[in-house]
């Protein structure tokens, strides 16, 4: 069968679950652990022979000779049997549980995986498809699994700046499906001619996230797994822990993150009454600049603590952390003296799944310690003025970013041209600031921008009234996000 016909029944097995009910996450999970037992089952055949620590009575074979009630028995039993086991077996079973209530439809489910000797197939194929199921389950906004699904073309793009080597470490402390890593191992293994010691490196040893979701962590395993990222008999990379309650247990080369979206860390608690009762989360850590139950705040100085001394971070971060006061003017400063905050990107609305978000990629490289502040100038491209992005209409596309790669120069970033020019270009969207500017700014923002809004001024080119609608019930969000968050204050 060809790649484009698995794919195509994977997708019309997907929309024939939905008739019943199980969403694009559900069929994802069924799909991920049916999935991990076939390729298990063909890595003791030869030429693999190998040794796995799957009981007989649980492994694929046994699911393949059953049908009807018999086989959503044996397949439920498995499934919290299997989630007793230990490394990334165990990992990948954790609170699984059957979502495919009829056994016809889960007989047919496993027909078409056993169809296929997956092991064989092209690590690209197998990503393909996964990485489309991944997609399509972010665009279902009611699950809210957008949030854990970064777009992939920004990523690409800020793979492309950073420019990861091989046999350096790369990390993510909110990795969600894994998005970063992906693209960061095709950026390596297409840019670089690799010998046994590298692959065995960036298999084994480059990656290293932490998701406190289970089952996002779950598809995030799959995927690197699929995209032959670790080994279905290894230890996983990927920890459960939150990131945030202790300083990193070692540093890395380079950080790749999209912190997830909401300014509060909280956790919920029920109270004497018997209510459910939600608590900021303070996280008292000795080598954080400031405490603050802001999360973004937090994660922005975590990720700095993670770096390596030459280590070099890129992060999506909201709006609010290039403004804020408070905890947010200290950690901006320590930021700007203790590492070079190169570079910042502002992004268009309608692109992140999460609706509402106002965001930048904000480049830092970390620097031993000094008496002189290490930021020198900070180079600002402004994607989003006049910008207008949908996710439908008008996605987010690699070729909208690369003008600011080019810009950013990542052969050599120390040799740079604004296309800003008071006279020549004012709308050039590239430019840079000096240090000394920017310290004087009230609370030492770096919420930058000098670019005319078109929008109102020029009712020629106005968007389509769609995607007007749309920009604004982001603000809409964005700015009741901000509410909700001055009442929760008010309450207490």
């Amino acid at each position: 069968m060809s790649t484009n016909q698995i794919i195509s029944k994977v997708w019309s097995f997907c929309n024939t679950l939905r008739d019943d009910g199980v969403s694009y996450g559900d069929y994802l999970e069924q799909l991920t652990y049916l999935l991990f037992l076939k390729m298990a089952h063909e890595y003791t055949k030869p030429p693999y022979n190998r040794t796995l620590p799957i009981p007989p009575e649980y492994g694929w074979q046994s699911l393949t000779v059953l049908k009807g009630a018999e086989l959503e028995g044996h397949y439920t039993t498995m499934l919290r049997e299997l989630g007793k086991g230990k490394g990334i077996l165990g990992q990948i079973f954790t609170k699984s549980q059957n979502k495919i209530q009829d056994p016809a439809k889960l007989y047919k489910l496993v027909q078409l995986i056993d169809a296929e000797n997956w092991t064989l197939m092209d690590a690209d194929v197998k990503g393909d498809i996964y990485e489309g199921l991944l997609e399509k389950n972010a665009e279902d906004t009611k699950s809210g699994a957008g949030q854990y699904f970064t777009p992939r073309p920004l990523i690409s793009a800020m793979v492309a700046c950073v420019r990861p080597e091989p046999l350096k470490t790369i990390a993510d402390p909110a990795c969600g499906t894994g998005g970063f890593f992906l693209s960061a191992y095709d950026f390596i293994t297409h840019n670089h001619s690799l010998d046994k010691e590298a692959k065995r490196f960036l298999k084994f040893n480059t990656f290293w996230g932490n998701e406190i979701v289970a089952g996002t962590r779950r598809l995030a395993l799959m995927n690197l797994f699929l995209h032959n990222i670790g080994d279905i008999d290894s230890d996983n990379s990927i920890s459960p822990a939150d990131a945030l309650i202790a300083p990193p247990a070692q540093r890395y080369d380079y950080v790749l993150a999209n912190p997830p979206f909401g300014k509060k860390s909280s956790q919920t608690f029920t109270n004497e009454a018997g209510e459910q009762e939600k608590e900021d989360l303070t996280y008292n850590r000795q080598d954080f600049w400031a405490t603050t139950s802001n999360k973004q705040l937090n994660f922005v100085q975590h990720i700095r603590a993670m770096l390596k001394p030459t280590g070099q971070a890129a992060v999506v971060l909201p709006d609010n952390v290039l403004f804020e006061g408070g905890a947010g003017e200290t950690v901006r400063k320590r930021l700007l003296e203790t590492t070079d905050v190169h570079t910042i990107l502002r992004l268009p609305t309608g692109i992140f799944y999460a609706n509402g978000v106002k965001a930048n990629v904000v480049f830092f490289d970390n620097k031993p310690s000094s008496k002189e502040h290490q930021t020198r100038e900070i180079w600002f491209y402004d994607y989003r003025t006049n910008v207008h992005h949908t996710l439908k209409k008008n996605p987010l596309r690699l070729e909208h970013l690369q003008d600011f790669v080019t810009c950013y120069n990542p052969a050599n970033r120390h040799q740079r041209t604004e296309t800003w020019h008071p006279t020549n270009n004012p709308e050039g969207r590239w430019r840079k600031y000096p240090y000394e500017e920017i310290i004087t700014r009230d609370k030492t923002s770096l919420d930058i921008t000098w670019l005319k809004d078109k929008s109102l001024a020029d009712l020629d080119n106005l968007p389509d009234p769609d995607e007007l609608a749309e920009e604004i019930v982001e603000n809409l969000e964005s700015a009741l996000e901000g509410f909700r968050a001055i009442i929760a204050q008010l309450k207490k």
